[in-house]
């Protein structure tokens, strides 16, 4: 089991442990094969049940799919949310709100690459349900960057088109992202917070 499925922090509120075993077992596969290609079986043999048992659980190989995507999206919705509400100038926020997102992103980069890539295979009532919350995702920052317009901070014709420039950006870490690579998220972070800042149209004073 990978370090992310180890500390499994994220998924403190899933109950009972064998509940969270199934879920974080059902992360890894699903990065590592595709939903598709995952069947209950691999899930739970790497949870170290019986396929009977992962039924005690959940219903559906669909329902764990949808109980990963919730978790991820409520998440990293509020990582945004607490950097538009904080203090500062919009540039500040910005950074905060990036800086925060990519790092999300790439310390759970198996966890992020189920959320962000796996959405197409959710029944519709939860797809609905997640694109929702995307929509507030993408409201999060927006809000950001209409403030740093109109303070005069940022300098963008298209407010709708970079923020969701911006959090393509953020998103994509989740695929590319190493452990073992040459960049800490947080030395990602930075360097996406800075990207950010020049997407806006941001000139320093």
């Amino acid at each position: 089991m990978g370090a992310e499925g180890q500390q499994g922090g994220q998924w403190a509120d899933v109950t009972p442990d064998a509940a969270r075993r199934l879920v974080t077992a059902a992360v890894e596969a699903f990065a590592e094969r595709g939903y598709h290609a995952t069947t209950t079986r691999d899930i739970a043999g790497r949870a170290g049940m019986s396929p009977a048992a992962l039924y005690i659980h959940y219903k559906t190989k669909e329902e764990l799919l949808y109980r990963i995507s919730i978790v991820g999206h409520r998440l990293a919705l509020d990582i945004l949310r607490r950097a538009r509400d904080s203090a500062g100038s919009a540039a500040e926020r910005l950074c905060e709100a990036v800086r925060s997102f990519v790092r999300w992103h790439a310390e759970h980069h198996t966890t992020a690459r189920v959320v962000q890539y796996e959405l197409g295979a959710l029944a519709e009532e939860h797809y609905a349900e997640i694109v929702a919350l995307r929509r507030d995702t993408d409201a999060a920052v927006r809000a950001i960057v209409e403030d740093g317009v109109a303070a005069g901070e940022f300098d963008t014709p298209d407010v709708p088109g970079t923020t969701l420039a911006v959090l393509s950006l953020c998103i994509d870490v989740a695929r590319w992202f190493k452990a073992e690579g040459k960049r800490t998220p947080d030395e990602v972070g930075e360097l996406y917070a800075d990207l950010a800042l020049r997407m806006v149209g941001y000139a320093k004073t």
